[in-house]
């Protein structure tokens, strides 16, 4: 059977699909608001599991998916994007399992090492990884927004045969 990789970055980011023959898609991870359940008043962004399902399904048609989910990060001093973080990634795991497909988390330190250039770390990976995308996938170019983990997880896995 034929492969599709996915790669999906963590938090409010995006998904992205490569398939055997290098085509490739990306999407702005859906997400709807939602009040914050905390007593002042304030919204949240939760994944949107209906639209992603059908992303993914669409996707995995036919292949044998090898999903990555990236590794959230956890900063005790970073409460609130921490808090959002593993909200989303256990979303993302519930997804994965009432989809019965198999999936795996990666680091992002293990895919940027690969395909980031030497030297680049902190708020630099961001702009990194936009120029990379969009070199490496030119088509997608105008579709690809804040940046292209997503694509660069998905083509870390391609090449190291995941």
């Amino acid at each position: 059977m034929k492969k599709v990789w996915i790669g999906w970055d963590n938090g409010i980011g995006n998904i992205s699909a490569i398939w055997e023959d290098k085509s490739a898609e990306y999407e702005i991870t859906p997400i709807r608001k939602c009040l914050n359940y905390t007593k002042t008043v304030a919204h949240i962004s939760r994944l949107d599991r209906s639209k992603t399902s059908s992303i993914i399904t669409d996707w995995i048609a036919g292949y044998m998916p090898i999903i990555c989910i990236e590794r959230p990060m956890v900063n005790p001093g970073r409460f609130k994007a921490t808090a959002s973080g593993l909200r989303m990634v256990e979303a993302q795991e519930c997804l994965m399992e009432d989809l019965m497909i198999p999936y795996r988390f990666i680091d992002s330190k293990e895919w940027q090492k690969v395909m980031l250039p030497a030297g680049v770390k902190g708020a630099e990976t961001k702009s990194a990884s936009l120029s990379i995308g969009a070199r490496l996938f030119p088509h997608l170019s105008s579709k690809i927004k804040n940046d292209a983990d997503s694509l660069l997880m998905a083509e870390y896995m391609r090449r190291q045969n995941f």
